[in-house]
């Protein structure tokens, strides 16, 4: 049982760093963090790193390459964002989330150096900015062999970018986040890029040709290797199972096959096909010249989970949870829906952003869905139910469209409506729009 003042210096210490400029308020600058791992003594160049960026799959590519280290029995630190729940979610240290003390510690050890950055810089560190110098300070005190670091947003001035990764990783790249990136492809492959460093090895995801040119042009400027799905590695099969995929590989070593994934959809194959060539390219020269062992791939690939991504909730109807939140993610997922689970009705539960592609993000579900219910989730920063419903109506159609004030009652709605034939066989429910959309329907329902 955890000790109750813990849970709430826990508290406060979240609602210290939430009070901060938030992830959307961006300031695009590496100055404050590069200032504060000087104060702090760089304890971001006490580890190797794999950095990861891109648009989509960061996360899930994330715990794939995660569970691949520790399967070859190394310490492993893991940095993503944004969380479901908690904001422990973000810091995991051999596969856990740190505690809730261990939280509180970095943060009180780091605290007089953030007001000292704060001071000196005018604008004040972000909670991004905060959680990027705790993750790199409690991976150093650990100390992890290994850190797997995702970007926030873009690459070149996010506050995880002072690290000098050994293997600096691109999922696929589309456009999102306009307000602070280029709206073009190209141009935010560039920014990505930057995260590729002199001497560092590039595993690139498939990519649209302009994000490829523009990578290779960075990869060819800092004189970086590259590796490149669908020629050095990719998934050669893949089969439908039962909780996931079956899986063989092309790596940079060789092949694996008769790999079980249990995860949803041809994005999340690549993304192991991606996982795993980035731990091949980790290794060092020398180390290990012939392929992982298969049993080792097998073993981590088998074990990794990725909350809120196209996940099972309940059955009878089922329920599921996908945490896609732009037009790309959001294809992706219709394409799992279609493929894999064949619903005969199909009734959305959706809460966006406001400062999203709305639209884009509608239109790929129109022809999966039965009817809508739109909603909002606890974000201030999610579109109100009746902006959603004016947006969703050219959409689908008035007739399509429900609207519920609060995300519980949009699901009792949505569950209603696909239980209305009487048949629960072949009948579904999907929520999904944004991260925290997600978060708050696995915690509603549940409990968690």
């Amino acid at each position: 049982m955890s000790d109750p003042g813990i849970h709430d210096a826990y508290a406060q210490v979240v609602a210290e760093i939430t009070a901060r400029r938030v992830e959307t308020d961006i300031d695009p600058s590496t100055e404050r963090i590069s200032a504060l791992m000087d104060l702090l003594g760089q304890p971001q160049r006490g580890f190797r790193v794999i950095h990861i960026t891109g648009t989509n799959g960061k996360t899930s590519t994330a715990r794939m390459i995660d569970a691949l280290l520790r399967e070859r029995q190394l310490r492993v630190g893991r940095y993503t964002s944004p969380h479901l729940r908690t904001a422990r979610e973000r810091i995991v240290i051999d596969g856990e989330p740190v505690s809730e003390e261990r939280f509180v510690a970095a943060y009180n050890d780091i605290r007089p150096y953030l007001e000292m950055v704060d001071a000196s810089h005018g604008v004040p560190m972000s909670f991004f900015e905060v959680l990027t110098g705790m993750a790199y300070a409690l991976f150093a005190d650990t100390p992890v062999d290994v850190a797997v670091v995702e970007v926030g947003i873009g690459g070149t001035w996010d506050a995880t970018n002072v690290v000098d990764a050994d293997v600096a990783v691109i999922t696929p790249i589309a456009i999102d986040h306009t307000e602070f990136l280029p709206d073009t492809v190209e141009g935010i492959a560039e920014e990505k890029g930057g995260i590729i460093k002199p001497g560092s090895i590039a595993v690139l995801a498939q990519q649209q040709l302009p994000a490829a040119e523009a990578l290779m042009r960075r990869v060819a400027e800092v004189g970086a290797r590259v590796a490149r799905e669908g020629l050095e590695f990719g998934v050669v099969h893949r089969d439908l199972a039962v909780g996931g995929q079956q899986l063989s590989l092309k790596g940079l070593r060789g092949g694996y096959d008769d790999l079980f994934l249990p995860m949803f959809g041809a994005h999340q194959a690549g993304n192991a096909a991606v996982a795993v060539a980035a731990v091949e390219a980790f290794a060092a020269p020398g180390e290990n010249d012939d392929r992982l062992d298969p049993e080792l791939v097998a073993t981590a690939l088998a074990g990794v989970e990725s909350p809120g991504r196209m996940e099972i909730l309940r059955t009878t109807p089922t329920v599921l949870v996908d945490a896609a939140h732009n037009p790309a993610g959001m294809r992706a997922a219709v394409e799992t829906l279609q493929e894999e689970f064949g619903f005969v009705r199909l009734i959305g539960v959706v809460a966006i952003m406001g400062d999203k592609d709305v639209e884009g993000i509608l239109e790929p579900l129109e022809p999966v869905l039965t009817e809508v219910v739109v909603t909002r989730n606890s974000s201030p920063r999610s579109l109100a139910p009746a902006e959603l419903a004016a947006v969703a109506e050219p959409v689908f159609g008035p007739e399509r469209v429900h609207r519920a004030d609060r995300l519980d009652d949009a699901i009792d709605q949505a569950i209603a409506l696909a239980e209305a034939d009487g048949e629960p066989t072949g009948t579904g429910v999907i929520i999904t729009g944004s991260v925290v959309t997600a978060g708050d329907a696995v915690h509603l329902i549940k409990g968690e």
